[in-house]
């Protein structure tokens, strides 16, 4: 009974999962943005079909968790994801969507999850990041957050968009942002992957999305990570490309279809 109870509290903390389909083929684990929460993402459960349960990450320091610590590092981070859902990990076929920020955080699971209990996504579904194994990636190590002005992470929140203007009036919601943003950049400046360094080989799929607005990502050496078949799509809009009603339905559309092909 302890156990359970431990198992079922740790849950409710790190999932947010408002629309449960005990009885789904696969579950849609979904990683939000930097300072992001977890609530856009669970709404996506109910634009799925019953054969996908869809479910959110959420991360201490924000939310529900607000009052805890924020995590140190990406190893802390992927831990308590790991160890919270691994059994149903096991029981169930899963697939992985993250963007920005949660895309790392995505591939940082799915590698943890191969190299150790030999399990992966069935489809791994990233969104506005490089490959974690590109060139490209490596300027984002050398950020100098501590240094930084709050005035300038603020100018960098507002310039990739997705927050409401209206909530960076409120003084305690925009010290709030800005401590998260750091904070959620301080743990992906510790993750390092060096393929060299790894034999580890993904053999499922991986779906590239970007905004046709954004910065362009290095995406072509994702082809280097798996031996499954790539694809890349560019949606209209910028950095949050995803939060427009009609990229969302293509989304949430394609996912499906990638998802039921998979042959559950």
């Amino acid at each position: 009974m302890c156990c359970f109870l431990v198992f079922f509290l740790g849950m409710e903390k790190l999932v947010n999962c408002p629309y449960k389909r005990p009885n789904a083929l696969c579950r849609l684990i979904c990683f939000p943005w930097a300072a992001g929460g977890t609530s856009q993402f669970a709404q996506w459960g109910k634009l799925f079909s019953s054969s996908i349960e869809v479910s959110s990450i959420r991360l201490p320091g924000r939310e529900s968790r607000l009052k805890e610590p924020f995590a140190k590092d990406m190893t802390t981070v992927v831990n308590e994801i790991t160890s919270v859902l691994l059994k149903e990990l096991q029981e169930k076929p899963f697939a992985f969507f993250g963007h920005s920020f949660g895309s790392y955080i995505s591939f940082a699971v799915a590698l943890h999850l191969k190299e150790k209990y030999g399990l992966e996504p069935i489809h791994l579904f990233v969104s506005g990041a490089h490959a974690p194994n590109s060139e490209a990636f490596l300027p984002i190590k050398s950020i100098p957050i501590c240094d930084a002005e709050d005035e300038d992470v603020l100018r960098h929140i507002q310039i990739l968009g997705g927050t409401p203007s209206e909530l960076l009036q409120n003084e305690d919601i925009k010290k709030h942002l800005i401590l998260t943003f750091r904070e959620d950049l301080r743990v992906l400046q510790t993750f390092s992957f060096e393929k060299a360094e790894s034999n580890i080989h993904f053999s499922c799929d991986i779906t590239c999305f970007n905004g046709t607005e954004d910065k362009p990502h290095d995406l072509e050496a994702w082809h280097d990570l798996t031996s499954g078949d790539i694809s890349f799509y560019k949606l209209p809009g910028g950095h949050f490309y995803l939060l427009e009603p009609s990229n969302e339905i293509f989304l949430t559309k394609h996912i499906t279809r990638c998802i039921e092909n998979a042959g559950l």
